[in-house]
């Protein structure tokens, strides 16, 4: 049980991170760090950068991932099992 908790630890705190870090890189409008290194390359179809939509799908992913271990640590220590 003790090496599930440091997994899902792990998994939990670099969720978090990842989905920090997309969220700060995601523009303004147009004035991001994404527009910066994309430069011209948008998609015809909506008019947003192909890294944009990148930073969407890696900040969703990263946030259902977020939850997820958020879900199961709530299972593996339910409220009032770590009191000392």
């Amino acid at each position: 049980m003790f090496i599930l908790l440091i997994v899902v630890l792990i998994v939990w705190f670099l969720s978090a991170l990842v989905m920090v870090l997309s969220i700060l890189f995601h523009s303004s409008k147009g004035t991001g760090l994404s527009d910066i290194i994309a430069g011209q390359v948008y998609s015809s179809i909506s008019g947003t950068s192909i890294i944009e939509k990148n930073l969407d799908r890696i900040t969703i992913v990263s946030a259902v991932v977020f939850l997820v271990s958020i879900l199961i640590l709530m299972i593996i220590y339910p409220q009032g099992t770590l009191a000392n």
